[in-house]
């Protein structure tokens, strides 16, 4: 059992690593864009500004943990 604890543990860390709501919101963004594909609407511009805007969001919550 510990081989399969250490193995999720690595796939938690290496995805989740310290932020877990980027993660999430990477993970909405992904299914967004692939629902929309599924539906066949061109929808490859939606991850990137997603992904800056995910990131500027972590960074700017970051920065305001670091203030206090």
């Amino acid at each position: 059992m510990s081989y399969v604890r250490r193995f999720a543990g690595f796939w938690w860390s290496f995805i989740v690593g310290d932020d877990l709501p980027l993660a999430l919101g990477a993970g909405a963004a992904i299914g967004v864009t692939a629902v929309l594909v599924h539906w066949g609407l061109n929808a490859w511009w939606l991850l990137p500004p997603a992904v800056v805007g995910l990131l500027a969001a972590s960074v700017l919550a970051d920065r305001r943990r670091q203030q206090r």
